[in-house]
């Protein structure tokens, strides 16, 4: 069973399993806030098209901390998270799969898109997300 850890910022006040031990949240929320003033192109790409519930009204956050994890992209609702893969993703595939199943063992779904997909191939990596999302 996973713990039902109280901490700050997260989902207004409500608690949920994945939400970060108070200590961890503290350390955590800096690192969020400053990756997502230091976006990569492709995530700055994406993000213009999923903020704001402008796909099908799911509201997407960015750099969402998630236990012990940042993530790219989370909409709450269908418990979906989106990651946007650089070239570092080709020499943490190990370290990238741990941290995925952790995610799914927490109910979570997760989606991967690498940087050029986003940069070249934005409309089919949106026909693929509303997919998950209906």
């Amino acid at each position: 069973m996973i713990p039902d850890h109280h901490g700050t910022g997260l989902g207004g006040g409500v608690a949920v399993p994945w939400q970060s031990p108070p200590e961890l949240w503290e350390k955590l929320k800096p690192l969020a806030r400053q990756m997502r003033t230091e976006s990569t192109l492709a995530e700055k790409l994406l993000w213009q098209r999923l903020k704001n519930k402008q796909l099908l009204g799911f509201k997407f956050r960015r750099q969402q901390v998630i236990d012990r994890f940042i993530v790219d992209f989370y909409c709450h609702e269908i418990k979906l998270i989106i990651e946007v893969d650089g070239e570092i993703h080709n020499y943490t595939k190990v370290e990238d799969a741990i941290r995925q199943e952790f995610l799914k063992s927490l109910g979570l779904r997760v989606l991967r898109f690498k940087n050029e997909d986003v940069l070249f191939r934005i409309e089919g990596v949106l026909e693929e997300i509303v997919r998950w999302l209906q």
